[in-house]
């Protein structure tokens, strides 16, 4: 895990979202997303964005394939930069190799494994989540094995079209898996996030670990005095599209809406 991100702006507020799933920048998600991205300014008080992974379908290196897909997104993300608010992506199981594009060419701080930030007062965590169940070994060794530096040449060497295809099937079966197979019992599921928080609190402890990953949107708190820290799962943009948001006074979700003929409508629930 990488070291503590020394972070000190004065009452920084940062947002958080992950697995949006774009799968086409004109289909319902990647709408909305943009016009979460367009919403967000250094003027409001924003000064940090953080992407928890599989913020899209399939994002595979510095394909122009990807860059001129997503090109509404990316202009979004260059603006938020240009406005000096801080942007992070974390890679997740449908986006990898990302630092040769986001991280070199856009500014975008790139990260592969979970990571300690200071914002303002709070220690947070940050991960996408994909490695918080270790009894699924299936996964784990398919992850290990998509970064070896042979899977990393192919990836980049190969056609972006071609890899847009082998991409587009593998991603399809793993949302499935993420979707259906791993949120069946979702109590389950909720008990592997919150044992995943006690574990790595007990490494490095946090006031709150903020993950994606497993689609269940989950809210917890635990422990006794300066012991005590929250678990935050943001849950996934398929069935309730929302972000999280942190700064020194609050932390809560904000709910986001969209129709096809409605501009995009959000309500607050605030903690």
């Amino acid at each position: 895990m990488a070291g503590p991100d020394a972070h000190q702006d004065t009452m920084p507020t940062a947002v958080f979202a992950s697995d949006v799933h774009i799968a086409s920048p004109d289909g319902d998600r990647g709408r909305l997303f943009t016009e979460f991205l367009s919403g967000l300014s250094a003027a409001d008080g924003i000064t940090h964005v953080y992407l928890l992974g599989d913020i899209f379908d399939l994002w595979v290196a510095d394909h122009g394939y990807f860059i001129e897909r997503y090109r509404t997104v990316i202009d979004e993300i260059r603006r938020l930069i240009g406005e000096g608010i801080e942007v992070a992506y974390f890679e997740g199981n449908h986006d990898l190799y990302l630092r040769h594009f986001w991280e070199a060419e856009l500014g975008v701080r790139v990260f592969s494994g979970p990571t300690l930030v200071t914002l303002g007062s709070r220690r947070v965590r940050l991960e996408h989540g994909d490695q918080m169940d270790p009894d699924d070994t299936g996964y784990l060794f398919l992850r290990w094995f998509l970064r070896t530096p042979p899977i990393h040449f192919l990836c980049r060497k190969l056609p972006g079209s071609l890899v847009a295809k082998i991409g587009e099937r593998a991603s399809a079966g793993s949302r499935h898996y993420t979707s259906n197979t791993k949120t069946i019992e979702s109590d389950e599921a909720v008990a592997k996030i919150r044992t995943h928080a006690e574990k790595a609190y007990a490494e490095a402890p946090f006031d709150i670990i903020i993950s994606g990953h497993v689609h269940i949107r989950d809210d917890w708190e635990t422990g006794d005095g300066d012991a005590r820290f929250r678990s935050v799962n943001l849950g996934s943009w398929f069935d309730a599209p929302c972000y999280f948001r942190l700064d020194d006074q609050e932390a809560r979700f904000v709910e986001l809406a969209a129709t096809r003929d409605e501009a995009v409508r959000i309500s607050e629930s605030v903690r």
